[in-house]
């Protein structure tokens, strides 16, 4: 009888096993936090006087028109903030990761939105293979047509209430311009990388999670190009990186 038992504990000990390994097999990778106090803030700003943003007249499309008429809506080329915080720069590592950091992909999907006959929002970052959701949120169709060098070119049609579609890139580009063929006015970029990466927001302000070690970092901004610079991360130790575009 103690035989029995024993085989019996020694049987569930083998199946609880089996089930534990098999969880750790299917959870999925995801970009690794750095260590606490580490990786890198900082704020992107622009020198001078901002360009001025043209008014879009959406009067072709009342439905559209009709979401803007208390606000209404400009180009967002160049994007800033109080202070002169620049908005919509894509931050990411262009050097120093390894190559589990920069195959890493997240699990949950990116999105880009089409609403009020605007992309939301405008400057979209995913990784090479990570899934991408593209959304008819407007009262119309939509034709939405990227323009990459580096991935294939597709375009697609969306009519108003169409369900979402699923997308994915399969190789770094930075950034690809996107629009519509219904409204010309539509413009954004998806921005596909490897790796930890960030967009600043209306401040300039941006957070890159990376682990210690040394990057060479690159801020892109649609208008004025890319910078980069070379950043030291210690292990508890958060490093700064700050970027001036001239304004012209």
């Amino acid at each position: 009888m103690k035989t029995q038992h024993r085989y019996k504990f020694a049987a569930a000990l083998t199946a609880t096993a089996l089930v534990v390994f098999g969880l750790a097999i299917l959870r999925p990778k995801v970009h690794a936090a750095p260590p606490s106090g580490g990786g890198i803030s900082g704020t992107i700003k622009l020198d001078g006087i901002a360009p001025h943003q043209k008014p879009i007249d959406m009067s072709k499309e009342p439905s559209c028109a009709a979401e803007h008429k208390d606000k209404p809506i400009t180009t967002e080329g160049v994007v800033v903030g109080a202070g002169g915080g620049l908005a919509n720069v894509v931050i990411y590592v262009s050097q120093g990761l390894n190559g589990s950091e920069a195959a890493s992909v997240p699990p949950e999907a990116a999105s880009i939105t089409q609403k009020g006959c605007q992309y939301l929002p405008h400057v979209v970052v995913v990784d090479a293979g990570q899934h991408m959701k593209v959304i008819n949120s407007d009262q119309t169709s939509h034709n939405i047509h990227p323009q990459p060098t580096k991935n294939p070119e597709w375009n697609k049609s969306q009519p108003q209430g169409a369900p979402a579609f699923d997308v994915t890139w399969a190789n770094e580009e930075i950034a690809v311009p996107v629009k519509c063929n219904i409204h010309p006015w539509m413009h954004g970029y998806v921005a596909v990388l490897k790796g930890p990466h960030a967009i600043t927001d209306i401040n300039g302000a941006y957070n890159l999670n990376v682990p210690p070690g040394t990057y060479t970092i690159t801020a892109w901004q649609e208008t004025y190009g890319s910078q980069t610079q070379n950043v030291t991360v210690a292990a508890g130790k958060p490093a700064t990186a700050n970027f001036t575009f001239k304004a012209k």
